[in-house]
C-alpha cells in the first residue's frame, strides 16, 4: 500500500461511521472498476473528446449528404 493511501486509511479510523462507510463504498466502486478492467481516459483524451463534441455541436463535420457527394465524386 502506498504511503498516501496508508495515511488516509489510518486517519479515517477517527472519522464518524457515516464517513467511513462512504469511503468504503468509494473503495468498493474503484475495486469493481479495477476487476472489470474499466478504462479511465487520460485528461488529454477527455479534452479531445470534449473538442470533438463541441465541433459536432457546431456543425464542423460533414453530414451524410456531403459524405455521399464526396464519395460519388471520386467513384467516377
Amino acid at each position: 500500500m502506498n504511503k498516501a493511501l496508508n495515511d488516509i486509511v489510518h486517519r479515517a479510523d477517527a472519522w464518524p461511521d457515516f464517513a467511513q462507510e462512504e469511503l468504503a463504498q468509494l473503495a468498493r466502486e474503484i475495486e469493481a472498476e479495477v476487476k472489470a478492467g474499466a478504462y479511465r481516459a487520460t485528461p488529454e483524451e477527455l479534452a479531445g473528446i470534449d473538442r470533438g463534441l463541441s465541433d459536432s455541436a457546431n456543425g464542423k463535420f460533414a453530414d451524410a449528404k456531403q459524405v455521399e457527394a464526396t464519395f460519388a465524386k471520386h467513384r467516377r
